[in-house]
């Protein structure tokens, strides 16, 4: 009896660990960190289908002899209840970055920027 509520205890954590509510910021790093070490499971996982198609498009040339810590750091973050603008550094990229997330399905998502979209920074 008691393992079997040990086994539901260690379930119930579990699944409850896989469905954390990520920050946009926090997304963002998971990203970065993704791309940069060509985790492609984990940067789909956090991105768009746009998102993941224009940084896989991309990934080979910028991340080509990158590894290990991107010194990721967040410079300004504002979001509402879909969308969310993250501009960070890293120690990749000289000129600081910008990413676009949208909420989908209650999870921040990185997705591409339209062609004449600028950021609120």
């Amino acid at each position: 009896m008691k393992r079997i509520a040990i086994f539901s205890l260690v379930v119930f954590f579990l699944s409850c660990a896989g469905k954390q509510d990520l920050s946009p910021s926090e997304t963002s790093k998971i990203v970065v960190e993704s791309f940069y070490n060509k985790d492609n499971t984990t940067l789909k996982k956090h991105t768009t289908p746009e998102g993941y198609n224009g940084l896989k498009s991309i990934q080979d040339l910028m991340a080509a002899g990158k590894s290990g810590d991107p010194n990721f750091k967040v410079l300004e973050e504002t979001a509402d209840d879909k969308t969310a603008w993250v501009r960070f550094t890293t120690s990749y990229e000289e000129n600081p970055e910008l990413f676009k997330l949208l909420k989908v399905d209650g999870q921040w998502k990185v997705t591409q920027q339209g062609p004449r979209e600028k950021g609120p920074f």
